[in-house]
């Protein structure tokens, strides 16, 4: 069966099969969501899609580079207040969004390496303590920075954000394509689905870079890395930048698409989610942590419908429906984390690290430097 398996793996024309019913899947996604489950579920969907353009920027620091960073989500704030101050009536402009959203990469990148810089020689939990206050001092600055001049708006937030739109096409109105109706939360949803797609395909190829071998040397042994001739403070500071240019975008996408930003959805709860998409799905592999973006983002909204269940068994709420859904899903983390500690797709060499003596054996068996015939 294994033999099988191989070989369905290396035949190329099911490996073409499985990628058009994949794309087809993903195109009829928003249809099929919102006749079964409503259009609620869709933007859901498109929720999704963000957290896995954040997951995979930071996968790229912590993943690839083996730098833990607690205030990611500070990166996500500075793209979202980007977008919302320079396309609302807050100031007055409204810039377009093609402008804008390389703008908001460009900006979270810098504020990356305004990170990075002072945090070179710092690991492990002193690295985690640091890029945590780093990111409640942006919250805290957004929710202040509206006294003597109103920057931010304070705890209010930014209202009347412009939504996304690109040469006169609004993507928050519905649209008509050969007959079929397109409301805005489907074109909304192709919108983030084809920039989650460019974002993936840049992290396959800074996987199999030299700067991602490099961020692998790092994360392995940096003292080691560095005597092999490795530049360790450049390509760290760029690790910083690429993760904080990711979550910039999604965070600019974000703010158009809700049309609301408050400093309220950037807390440490945030940081603490999208870590765990990274841990529960595979750290270090993408696909791995593309599913734990998506099973992160739609258990939690499954887990709501709890409070329902009990109402029609008991026919009255035994436990208050929101502490029971934290409930299981800390229990379901714990339960995942206890029986598949490196994730549920883990990369090979995670797997190899977390597995038996036996796997490991195999794997310096394997070597390449092992010369024999």
């Amino acid at each position: 069966m294994t033999e099988r398996w191989q070989k369905l793996r290396h035949d190329h024309r099911v490996v073409w099969l499985v990628y058009i019913a994949l794309a087809m899947l993903l195109v009829a996604l928003p249809f099929l969501t919102g006749a079964a489950l409503g259009r609620g579920w869709v933007r859901i969907l498109d929720f999704t899609l963000l957290y896995v353009m954040l997951a995979l920027g930071l996968n790229i620091v912590v993943g690839y580079a083996g730098l833990l960073d607690l205030g990611y989500i500070a990166f996500y704030a500075v793209g979202a207040y980007l977008y919302a101050l320079l396309a609302s009536p807050h100031f007055g402009l409204h810039l377009p969004f093609w402008a804008l959203l390389p703008m908001g990469a460009g900006i979270a990148g810098l504020f990356g390496i305004l990170l990075g810089a002072p945090t070179l020689r710092l690991r492990g939990d002193y690295l985690a303590i640091v890029t945590l206050g780093f990111g409640e001092i942006i919250r805290i600055f957004l929710n202040n920075l509206n006294a003597p001049i109103n920057i931010t708006n304070g705890p209010q937030g930014v209202n009347l954000i412009d939504p996304i739109a690109f040469g006169g096409f609004s993507f928050s109105q519905t649209h008509t394509f050969f007959g079929a109706s397109f409301p805005g939360i489907y074109t909304y949803y192709y919108l983030f689905l084809a920039l989650a797609l460019l974002i993936i395909f840049v992290s396959l190829r800074l996987q199999n870079s030299r700067i991602g071998r490099a961020w692998v040397a790092i994360r392995e042994d940096e003292v080691a890395a560095e005597a092999m001739g490795i530049n360790t403070r450049n390509i760290k500071l760029l690790a910083f930048a690429m993760g904080a240019s990711f979550a910039g975008i999604s965070g600019g996408l974000f703010a158009g698409f809700q049309g609301f930003i408050s400093p309220e959805s950037f807390n440490l709860f945030e940081s603490i989610i999208v870590l765990c998409m990274i841990v529960l799905g595979g750290m270090g592999n993408i696909a791995g942590v593309i599913l734990g973006a998506v099973l992160l983002t739609i258990f939690p909204e499954a887990l709501r419908y709890i409070g329902d269940l009990q109402s029609y068994l008991f026919g009255h709420i035994v436990v208050d429906a929101a502490d029971l859904r934290m409930l299981i899903f800390g229990l379901a983390l714990v339960l995942i984390m206890v029986f598949r500690p490196a994730g549920l797709l883990p990369s090979v060499r995670r797997r190899h690290e977390f597995g038996s003596d036996a796997s490991v054996l195999a794997q310096e068996q394997a070597s390449l430097y092992d010369t024999r015939r």
